[in-house]
């Protein structure tokens, strides 16, 4: 039997969410309705899901407009196009990011993994058999893991390098230059690179015309590169389950293709409907607008509560995504943050996640999701700071 460690963040998310009055640890852009969508785009009257669709299996691939909605966006900032038929969809990118690793690691394999991220990116390829190395980032260098670090951890067996960028939980970014430098080490080892980059496009701190703006991997010019992505964190469509796989190497597409009829026979035709709709031209640049303007308003609030509790508080300000990863201590010792969190969901209504679901070393760290609609945010961090003028100095400090 194959042996997978709990899931940390998915089994707290399971067990507090359903009963949160205030999430804010939600890591989602403020979920839409389909008729929010329609009002988001130019053509009001345009069709979102044709309900006289057939309910069959459909494109096993993907349905061609979304595949090709994406290739458009991968290949926006790039002089070589992505063809559509470089891309599947899957149910997710957690599917998305199963079917790669699947697929490429096994026993004898060497991984390493940009760190802290996302459980799934570092555990599920160790229960493959593969040996996982964590390659970490730190507050004091602002999350930008060093890339010397990077080229001694390379060894002969080398399979994978995994990034997530921009990173859940910090909400920093792999700049351009450091990105460059990946790509080349990995071209010279024949390594090939598999990017999360669910968060992306949701840049609120970064703007495309600085020169260290990060491009997708897949824009780098390297051919064995791989990246995933969802509708569900910057584009607010969590509930249609639609994410991709894609690469500028068709035979990995071909290789994951092979490997997804035992796990993924099509995703449905209805979701993907919504996701072409979504991504259209008529779509996406206003659906995008209204979550970075989120990001950037509700991140404000966020920043005066820390600038508020600066003696409690510290953090990099995140400048993507729509996490942030803020450390609590009393009297300079972390506090015991699942005792924190479960406290104020319990006091307040108000949900943040305890940052040691990426780490042991995350000690005080909490995690909190502040692209929701802004009243939520709003209201949360009032009742948070209720919470720390009454209650925070009985919170016990971390073990």
């Amino acid at each position: 039997m194959v042996h997978i460690k709990p899931f940390a963040v998915e089994q707290w998310m399971d067990t507090y969410e359903t009963t949160a009055k205030y999430n804010i640890a939600e890591t989602c852009a403020a979920s839409v309705s389909v008729n929010e969508l329609r009002e988001l785009s130019e053509n009001k009257t345009a069709e979102i899901v044709d309900l006289s669709t057939v309910l069959n299996y459909g494109e096993i691939r993907g349905n061609e407009t979304l595949r090709s909605n994406l290739a458009r966006l991968y290949s926006s900032r790039s002089g070589n196009p992505l063809p559509k038929e470089n891309i599947l969809i899957q149910p997710g990118a957690i599917a998305a990011n199963a079917l790669v690793l699947y697929t490429l690691v096994g026993p004898g394999d060497h991984v390493i993994c940009h760190y802290p991220t996302y459980q799934q990116l570092y555990d599920y390829p160790a229960s493959l058999g593969a040996e996982v190395e964590l390659w970490k980032a730190t507050p004091e260098k602002q999350w930008a893991p060093d890339f010397e670090e990077l080229k001694g951890m390379i060894k002969d067996n080398t399979k994978l390098i995994i990034l997530n960028n921009p990173n859940n939980p910090s909400g920093a970014v792999l700049k351009k230059t450091l990105l460059q430098e990946i790509v080349e080490l990995a071209r010279e080892k024949n390594i090939t690179i598999l990017s999360d980059e669910v968060y992306r496009p949701l840049f609120h701190g970064v703007t495309p015309a600085e020169n260290e703006f990060p491009p997708s991997i897949l824009s780098m010019g390297y051919e064995n590169t791989i990246c995933t992505g969802s509708l569900s964190k910057a584009y607010s469509l969590a509930g249609i389950r639609t994410g991709w796989v894609a690469s500028r190497n068709r035979d990995l597409i071909e290789k994951f293709a092979e490997a997804r009829d035992y796990t993924t026979i099509s995703v449905g035709i209805l979701d993907q409907q919504v996701a072409a709709f979504a991504l259209d031209q008529d779509c996406i640049h206003s659906l995008l607008g209204r979550n970075i303007a989120l990001a950037r308003t509700n991140l404000e609030l966020l920043e005066r509560f820390v600038i508020k509790h600066d003696e409690y508080c510290t953090w990099v300000k995140p400048v993507a995504g729509t996490t942030a990863f803020i450390k609590f201590c009393r009297d300079d010792k972390p506090i015991d943050a699942r005792e924190f969190c479960k406290q104020l969901q319990e006091k307040t209504g108000v949900m943040f996640l305890p940052g040691d679901c990426f780490g042991e070393e995350f000690k005080g760290y909490v995690r909190i999701g502040y692209v929701n609609r802004t009243d939520v945010v709003k209201e949360g961090l009032e009742q948070a700071r209720l919470f720390m003028r009454k209650e925070f100095d009985d919170i016990p400090l971390a073990a």
